[in-house]
């Protein structure tokens, strides 16, 4: 009773962390992105937003390497009769799990495709959430698995099946209703989110590819390809923000704003940790429930919040969405199961003469 127990409330404390986490990073990017609360150049707040992220890869390289060379040590026991015999072995330190940070110009050219595809990822997905409000942001961004079917079909030639088509339609059905209900509907913003969607397929198809070069550790290819964007940004904030950045020195000296832009970036970092956690300590369809539902209550907590005005129209796209999603979650999940190899048969064992 005691155990299930603790492991009921270490599952609920990891994916209401997952919601809190998930949820303030996109409210507080909103407010980062709005005019009159902060600088009008989002290109500048997404940069900062990457120096923050490469700056706690460096820390937490430097913490992983300290608590893997701690972990070399065993203890060593005493039996009862003397002799010495191994210790359990401790139990490795969360920060084990993150790489000395190390930049490879051999790899990170290697990288380097990926990053153009991560820039624009994170650019247009802010660019969205400046323009459009908090309600309609996950309508906006709902694309991405009609993307990724798409994608999978031309450069993978992964089949589509008559039930995933039926799944995508639902989604595109619930974004046509979404923007048609949505009462300060912005062509710009939606166009952004459709943008964000296409580079976010883009970018799973981009990151199985690479992860390799990195020996299959996310955490490695998190720093190169932040390090890669704090350069990709800069040419790109000094044509189109330059002025605008030159021109708001009392936002830029500004306390407030600082460590608003400090605490997003490390949201925007923490997020990664907090959805292996999710997973790990649930499953990857739980998880994708649980963003599901998360999703749902993010946008109905904007319209209180934020003042978002909401039609019945608008409401119904919204959770078409999100239930279009979800059943893609569940029709994939059941066809990878099929399609999965079955097990090997067990040996028989040698029989005795």
């Amino acid at each position: 009773m005691g155990g299930g127990g603790g492991e009921a409330m270490y599952i609920a404390s990891v994916v209401g962390t997952y919601w809190v986490v998930s949820i303030s990073m996109v409210y507080l990017n909103k407010l980062l992105m709005s005019d009159g609360l902060s600088i009008p150049a989002p290109l500048f707040v997404t940069w900062y937003q990457c120096v923050v992220t490469v700056f706690i890869c460096w820390v937490a390289g430097q913490c992983g390497q300290s608590a893997r060379g701690s972990t070399q040590y065993a203890p060593v026991a005493v039996s009862d009769s003397g002799g010495a015999s191994p210790a359990n072995p401790p139990k490795p330190s969360f920060f084990a799990q993150f790489p000395k940070t190390e930049y490879n110009m051999v790899q990170a050219k290697q990288i380097f495709p990926l990053s153009l595809v991560f820039v624009g990822m994170i650019t247009f997905n802010n660019l969205c959430l400046k323009y459009v409000e908090v309600s309609f942001y996950n309508v906006a961004r709902s694309l991405t698995i009609v993307f990724n079917v798409f994608f999978s079909r031309i450069f993978l030639g992964i089949p589509t099946s008559c039930k995933t088509m039926l799944c995508l339609g639902i989604v595109i059905c619930g974004f046509v209703m979404g923007s048609h209900g949505e009462m300060n509907f912005s062509l710009v913003g939606t166009v952004c989110g459709v943008m964000s969607s296409l580079f976010v397929s883009l970018n799973s198809i981009f990151t199985k590819k690479v992860l390799p070069v990195v020996d299959d550790n996310h955490w490695k290819l998190t720093y190169y390809n932040n390090v890669n964007a704090t350069y990709l940004f800069i040419p790109l904030i000094i044509y189109f923000e330059g002025d605008i950045i030159l021109g708001a020195t009392p936002i830029l000296t500004s306390a407030a704003f600082w460590s608003a832009m400090s605490v997003a970036g490390f949201f925007g970092f923490s997020i990664g940790i907090v959805t292996v956690l999710q997973i790990k300590a649930t499953s990857p369809l739980t998880h994708n429930i649980s963003g599901t539902a998360k999703a749902a209550v993010q946008s109905l907590m904007a319209f209180y919040l934020w003042g978002n005005e909401w039609t019945i129209l608008g409401v119904l796209g919204i959770f078409t969405v999100l239930g279009g999603s979800l059943l893609y979650t569940f029709v994939k999940m059941s066809e990878n199961a099929m399609n999965a190899p079955p097990p090997p048969p067990p040996q028989a064992e040698p029989s005795k003469v």
